[in-house]
């Protein structure tokens, strides 16, 4: 079974009684930093705290419920770059199904051990996860094995369906519903779920524009295969809508928007710090779309935090990403006199005006430079954007010849 069209409310509704006692029901959480500025009621929809952190084991359960005994038998196979593979890991961990999971090379150490940890065997394939799928497909008509897809298929619709219902039960003020979408699992499902309803509600999808499959393949009336992909959001990079998904997103979703690297560090930074939810670059999208244009979106809005899978490491890398998009680094050239005291009461001007010093290097052997002088390398923090001017600004004023860098 594979029409769009055949997946309803009542398989929605249906899907959340199948998931009762498995998936959770994810707070709701207000966000007055958004609402302040998009001037109206802006509202989180917490997947990020759903069971194995992200919204996956919606569909994954769903689908395994559904199989005969006989594929049972034969076990599953998926591909994942981590949140797919965790809901299938944990869905056939519960009802005693043995799996197999392809992931792309590199994926996130903490979703790989993850995954494993629900008992799934792990084989990596590939730099992307469409090479990933591909070889899971193969390995399932080498064994037997069902293959379960991340997105394509109407029970995996239908079980991220159920987010939707609980956004409308939530949330029944809402006017507008952003998404965060990858192959489009999770981006129809809600659609449905929420049109359905409440037709009147605009429901937008939100892709990394480095990864985004949608905007071509609507304009184009079919899915379009990317060519390359090059993003952070490891979890919203497909190169290939689904025609499942792909059919119920152009019957159901008003608007898909694209949103920057620099957009999805400095959400997820925000995030960190104003709503203390930590959620994944993927995660992020529909707060990086709201914070990219506040007013586009008519409120009251919801903004799905669709994961909260991030190794570690890469979140370290995150965190500094967002802080310089979001102005809060600020890196300096400052040529100053080698004689006593210059460094200093450079350094005394900085602090003075409230910056922090993270790194300094001396440079003394310059053409550019005179014979009592030295050029000073800064990594400052700052408290934004305003702070970083003003910062340049006085040291300016105070005579120091300086060139701005990063």
């Amino acid at each position: 079974m594979t029409d769009p069209g055949s997946v309803t409310l009542d398989d929605i509704r249906t899907a959340a009684g199948v998931l009762e006692g498995v998936a959770i029901r994810t707070p709701m959480e207000g966000a007055r930093w958004l609402s302040a500025l998009a001037g109206g009621p802006i509202r989180l929809k917490c997947e990020n705290l759903q069971r194995t952190g992200s919204f996956k084991p919606r569909g994954a359960y769903l689908r395994l419920s559904r199989l005969t005994e006989e594929e049972k038998a034969l076990g599953v196979v998926a591909a994942s770059a981590g949140n797919h593979a965790q809901g299938v890991a944990l869905s056939a961990q519960l009802l005693d199904i043995r799996s197999t999971v392809f992931m792309p090379e590199g994926a996130p150490i903490p979703k790989v051990n993850a995954t494993r940890g629900y008992g799934a065997e792990v084989v990596f394939h590939g730099q992307y996860l469409d090479q990933a799928i591909t070889r899971a497909k193969e390995y399932a008509a080498e064994t037997g094995a069902v293959f379960i897809s991340p997105f394509d298929h109407v029970d995996i619709v239908a079980g991220q369906g159920t987010c939707g219902l609980e956004i409308l039960e939530q949330a029944p003020e809402a006017a507008t519903v952003l998404v965060p979408t990858g192959g489009g699992g999770l981006l129809a499902g809600v659609a449905i779920a929420i049109k359905q309803q409440r037709p009147d509600v605009r429901v937008v999808g939100v892709q990394a524009a480095e990864a985004a499959a949608f905007p071509p393949s609507l304009a184009e009336g079919h899915p379009v295969q990317l060519e390359t992909m090059r993003t952070m959001a490891d979890g919203i990079a497909v190169g290939r809508p689904g025609d499942v998904t792909f059919a119920a997103v152009q019957q159901y979703v008003d608007q898909v928007v694209t949103v920057s690297e620099d957009s999805l560090a400095r959400a997820l930074v925000a995030l960190m710090e104003r709503a203390k939810q930590v959620v994944e670059p993927a995660g992020a999208a529909a707060v990086a779309a709201l914070m990219d244009d506040p007013t586009a979106y008519a409120t009251p809005a919801v903004a799905v935090l669709s994961g909260g899978n991030i190794d570690p490491l890469l979140l370290g890398k995150v965190i500094r990403h967002g802080m310089a998009a979001a102005g809060r680094y600020l890196y300096l050239a400052v040529v100053i006199s080698d004689l006593p005291g210059g460094l200093a009461g450079l350094l005394a001007e900085v602090s003075s005006l409230g910056a922090s010093v993270i790194d300094l290097t001396h440079e003394r052997i310059s053409p550019a430079l005179g014979l009592h002088e030295v050029e000073v390398a800064l990594q400052l923090e700052t408290r934004g954007a305003d702070h970083a001017e003003l910062v340049v600004g006085r040291l300016r004023e105070c005579g120091y010849r300086l060139t701005l860098g990063g």
